[in-house]
């Protein structure tokens, strides 16, 4: 019979960002090899097809058998005169080592072919196709000056990408499945096309204290800046993020700070554009428009009346355009109105106020989308007219389409001004 392997019925549970990608999936004999597993599931639940290569050693560690439940194809262990290596490299879109070991790794850096995973490797790379190597070791072989060798070598190949575990209380953590997946996902949709470009983001809301604990503020997540700046990492660009109290975690590769207030804020923004050149600035965040116009010191008292004057707060988009007028700017407009048409006309005067390149707008109030949740409906509109709508998606599937307009025109008016001369 060739019914389907019930284990493929999980393919595009989750998403369909990868439907129709095949990804080989190296395992080589990390303690970390479990995981493995669940990264597997992870990317066929987004869409792809998964084929597993494994070590000799690893397969002492986990039986091929449980690979091939959680895949529904034949694992690898042998290269055959069906010659594997080549077909795989020929017919898969990436190769994912995860867990690497620095064993594995020196062999790659090097041409030693003498393992599945090590020769699969070299055929990727000499069929042009991208390889993420995900290591995984103990934190004194991570930090050894041989690692730091093979880091070096591997990093300067075209094609190659490495995936650094998390370094959390001097150990050398295994990233979590869901990064791994994003990152497979940016390499084999876009590459690292953002390799070149530095980028700040700002995410999340801001709070003003009317008293020790009490405070104005909204409910913004902050997940569509955080998803935003990860995606520019995992696409290779040097990111920072400015962010508000979260509802969600920052991959701890992505540099960042927490702030409190919008002022907080606007300072963070100015003290980093001072310390580094930008090419690129997204406000993704929902600061506070109005503070209390006095903070009390003490804990109100629940039982009396008060009465608060707000005032506005500074404009972070505004400071930014006195400092560079050159930078390019994105911002967000979040809007309560009922049609698209009005949504338009607030985003292009807010374009213009600020004079933003491009803007993102949103309606706010559609059940399922935008504040707190995992997905939205955004219009982009550019500052030469163009419009463009997408969604309701995922807002990191937002954040992917918002970091491809950006580039699209960075590129465009990068090659008119080359003409030009």
């Amino acid at each position: 019979m060739n019914e389907l392997h019930p284990s493929k019925k999980i393919i595009g549970e989750e998403s369909l960002t990868l439907r129709g990608k095949k990804i080989v999936l190296g395992v080589t004999a990390s303690a970390a090899i479990y995981r493995s597993l669940d990264l597997a599931r992870k990317l066929m639940r987004r869409g792809a097809e998964v084929f597993v290569v494994m070590s000799e050693e690893s397969s002492r560690l986990i039986k091929p058998t449980l690979f091939k439940w959680a895949t529904g194809n034949e694992v690898i262990l042998d290269i055959s005169g069906n010659i594997e290596h080549i077909t795989l490299a020929n017919h898969c879109d990436c190769f994912v080592i995860a867990p690497a070991t620095l064993n594995t790794m020196a062999k790659i850096a090097w041409g030693i072919s003498d393992t599945n995973v090590s020769l699969v490797a070299q055929a990727f790379l000499g069929a042009s196709k991208p390889i993420l190597i995900v290591p995984a070791m103990h934190i004194h072989l991570y930090k050894s000056p041989v690692m730091k060798q093979i880091m070096s070598k591997l990093q300067s190949m075209n094609n190659v990408s490495i995936l650094e575990p998390l370094i959390v209380k001097d150990k050398a953590m295994f990233p979590p499945i869901e990064y791994i997946a994003d990152k497979v996902e940016a390499i084999i949709l876009r590459g690292e096309d953002l390799r070149n470009y530095s980028i700040l983001v700002t995410a999340g809301p801001t709070r003003e204290y009317i008293d020790p604990i009490r405070f104005i503020s909204n409910p913004s997540s902050g997940r569509m800046g955080v998803s935003i700046a990860a995606e520019a990492f995992y696409r290779g660009a040097y990111v920072e993020l400015i962010h508000g109290p979260l509802s969600i975690e920052v991959p701890l590769w992505i540099t960042n700070y927490s702030v409190e207030s919008t002022e907080d804020m606007l300072e963070r923004v100015k003290v980093q554009i001072a310390l580094r050149k930008f090419d690129i600035i997204i406000l993704a965040a929902a600061p506070a428009d109005f503070k209390p116009s006095e903070s009390y010191g003490k804990k109100l008292e629940s039982d009396r009346k008060i009465t608060l004057e707000l005032v506005p707060t500074p404009k972070i988009a505004k400071s930014i355009r006195e400092i560079d007028s050159e930078i390019f700017l994105v911002g967000f407009a979040a809007e309560t109105v009922d049609t698209n048409e009005e949504l338009m006309r607030r985003a292009k005067e807010k374009m213009e106020k600020y004079k933003f390149d491009i803007v993102v707008a949103n309606i706010v109030g559609r059940p399922g989308l935008g504040f707190g949740s995992e997905y939205n409906e955004v219009v982009l509109i550019h500052r030469d007219g163009e419009v463009k709508k997408y969604g309701p998606s995922l807002k990191r599937e937002i954040a992917r389409f918002i970091l491809d307009e950006i580039l699209r025109k960075i590129r465009f008016k990068n090659t008119n001004s080359r003409s030009s001369n």
